[in-house]
């Protein structure tokens, strides 16, 4: 398994040892900020597996993988978990909370 799989798998101790140790994260996937991480920034990942599932299409209908361009995520989101921010002892700017996608109480 490769090393971010491993992470992701341990993600609620990689969440409880930083809550434990009371330092302020930022992850790129959003499950981290649903389960105690403060804060998320990264591709939406429901419009990536959509996307992908428009790649798999294609080669089953008999495209060839390497005539597929590569694509990068063009849908990001960023996501705060102010429970955790107030566990913190951290004010959000309101210049920030004006960007949020989403607000986890």
């Amino acid at each position: 398994m490769h090393a971010y799989g491993i992470s992701f798998a341990h993600r609620r101790h990689v969440v409880d040892l930083a809550a434990r140790s009371r330092l302020p994260t930022i992850y790129d996937l959003r499950p981290y900020a649903e389960i105690g991480g403060l804060v998320s920034y990264g591709a939406e990942i429901n419009d990536i597996w959509r996307r992908a599932a428009t790649y798999v299409d294609k080669i089953l209908k008999g495209t060839s993988p390497a005539s597929l361009p590569i694509e990068q995520p063009t849908k990001f989101e960023l996501i705060i978990n102010m429970k955790t921010a107030k566990a913190l002892g951290l004010a959000v700017p309101q210049s920030i909370l004006l960007r949020t996608d989403e607000m986890i109480e």
